[in-house]
């Protein structure tokens, strides 16, 4: 299914993003969770791509296993880094054979051994650079959905790890809008008045596509930490640092607390009239589950 069509059908979109395992033990734990999630009726799934595009084919296995064992539709993410035209137009290609209709386009983030990572080796140097392409392999009518793959892009409404000025950050999303993409998906915040600053922004810039807001619970101090260096330093409000403090280590309390706080963000959010939000899961369903049950949304499980 087409995500402009998930989207139209979808107002407000929950979503949900996964990882590839990389064990059996592990897989078999991800089935569990989509076991549980699913009757949720979630508008799609995500599916990352490890850095480098280190796990291309637990990705594509990940996605192709979704998309022919559940109803929900499975939206892999696709990155620059690494791939030549050629091996993006096989993944495109392979995509499209199993069904698949949308794709996220990332520029993603080199191999972690590879701090000096030369992208004039990469065939796209910019997520635009993806969207284009992936736009042209629509227009041949090599995808079975006339309108090709939808495609999402990424949105940053702390800024952007690489782009201080936030004025270009704007035009460089708008590119990737202009280049063909339909959505936008934001990384993680925690401030909602983050997020809709950035949307109003996007409004100013002319930049017309749905966005949906992404929101990941704490749920341990540990996977806290873990958070800020994956999400390039995300900003955690005082009011959530007091919240977790009073919890005083508990690992039971401060997941009480962080799915609390996630349930009142998305609250505000949904009432601010949110395009979707997007759940980064982490692979397991408690915290999900339990925002959705706080927002009214329990008897969709």
């Amino acid at each position: 299914m087409h995500i402009r069509d998930i989207l139209k059908d979808s107002k407000p979109s929950l979503s949900f993003e996964f990882f590839p395992p990389r064990s059996a033990t592990a897989w078999e734990d991800l089935y569990q969770t989509i076991r549980e999630l699913e009757p949720l009726r979630p508008a799609f799934v995500s599916v990352t791509y490890g850095a480098g595009g280190g796990t291309r084919e637990l990705t594509h296995d990940l996605v192709v296993r979704i998309k022919q064992t559940t109803s929900i539709p499975p939206v892999p993410h696709l990155t620059c880094v690494g791939h030549s035209g050629q091996e993006v137009m096989d993944i495109l290609t392979r995509y499209a054979a199993a069904g698949v209709g949308n794709i996220l386009a990332l520029r993603g983030d080199p191999p972690k051994d590879q701090p000096d990572y030369d992208w004039s080796e990469s065939g796209f140097r910019h997520a635009a650079d993806l969207v284009s392409f992936i736009r042209k392999f629509n227009d041949s009518g090599a995808h079975p959905d006339p309108r090709g793959f939808g495609i999402g892009v990424a949105g940053f409404p702390e800024g952007h790890p690489t782009t201080p000025n936030r004025v270009d950050e704007l035009d460089f999303l708008k590119a990737k809008v202009d280049a063909g993409a339909d959505y936008i998906c934001t990384q993680l915040f925690f401030d909602n008045h983050d997020f809709l600053d950035f949307r109003d922004r996007c409004d100013l810039a002319g930049i017309r596509v749905p966005i949906i807001a992404g929101v990941m619970p704490v749920t341990s101090l540990s996977g806290m930490k873990r958070m800020a260096e994956l999400a390039a330093g995300a900003r955690y409000p005082a009011k959530l640092i007091r919240a977790l403090a009073r919890a005083n280590s508990n690992p039971e309390a401060v997941e009480r607390v962080g799915i609390q706080y996630a349930a009142e963000q998305c609250a505000g959010l949904l009432d601010e009239g949110v395009d979707g939000i997007h759940f980064y899961t982490l692979n397991r369903s408690h915290a999900t589950r339990e925002i959705y049950h706080s927002l009214g949304l329990g008897a969709q499980a």
